[in-house]
């Protein structure tokens, strides 16, 4: 049976390969975002890339109104959906005290309030269906806080409980819910925050890039399709009996057991 998967953040990075990834796996492929001419060059490539068909729809998670019409859009041409794949881009780069009211209020719609949104709209129309999962993408800044990234590591370590909250919620229904955290993986993402920290400190981007590799006991940042490997797996019906957990995927990085 051809099952129906949303990703978010698809244009790009870790979206776009989790989208290859379950174009591949046999899914009908939705990928979201907000920058439209981006996202249909996406679309277009993933599909001629995969055979799969792949749909490119414009939307900006935070936006309440938007989050409803864009299921509206999927419902009237797929149904439902079996797979969401929660994945935002994350904020600037900051410290707890650095960060002012408004930018925290920005990465709180984008990082937790908008997934939660779509998720509580999604999750019941999958448990009655008997199937679905529900994977948001979140951090090992969760497990090892980097005290430059503390939006990041605030809202989404309030994701992480939301979805284990969800899991419990939801299990027994053929639903689950779980989190993959990457660590250091080559996307544009690691490329801006690096070079943030280089105009913090002083310090040459090379220097701060090969002491991040350096921090890795894989000796190398992650490639987006090895983070997208895991999700697809989770995806999966093989992964009935995987729920509220959080898959690190950091080539041993993370040093809490």
């Amino acid at each position: 049976m051809k099952r129906t998967a949303l990703v978010g953040g698809g244009a790009a990075g870790i979206g776009r390969a989790v989208a290859e990834n379950l174009a591949r796996a046999g899914h009908r492929v939705i990928i979201t975002g907000r920058r439209a001419e981006i996202l249909e060059e996406a679309a277009q490539k993933l599909q001629a890339a995969t055979g799969a068909p792949v749909q490119a729809l414009t939307n900006d998670i935070s936006a309440p109104d938007a989050t409803t019409q864009l299921l509206s859009m999927i419902g009237s041409e797929y149904g439902s959906l079996d797979v969401l794949v929660l994945n935002a881009g994350g904020p600037p780069p900051g410290t707890v005290l650095e960060v002012g009211d408004t930018q925290w209020q920005s990465a709180f719609e984008l990082l937790l309030l908008g997934p939660l949104r779509l998720a509580r709209l999604v999750l019941p129309a999958m448990a009655q269906r008997g199937f679905g999962r529900v994977l948001f993408v979140t951090s090992t800044a969760v497990r090892q806080p980097q005290p430059d990234l503390a939006t990041s590591v605030v809202l989404r370590s309030a994701v992480t409980a939301a979805a284990k909250l969800l899991s419990r919620e939801f299990a027994g229904s053929g639903v689950t819910v779980n989190c993959v955290a990457p660590g250091a993986t080559a996307t544009e993402r690691r490329t801006e925050i690096l070079m943030a920290r280089a105009a913090a400190t002083g310090r040459t981007y090379n220097e701060l890039a090969s002491l991040d590799t350096g921090s890795v006991p894989a000796g190398r940042p992650a490639e987006p399709n090895e983070i997208a490997a895991a999700i697809g797996f989770l995806a999966s019906p093989a992964a009935s009996y995987i729920n509220g957990t959080v898959l690190t995927v950091d080539g041993g990085r993370t040093e809490t057991i």
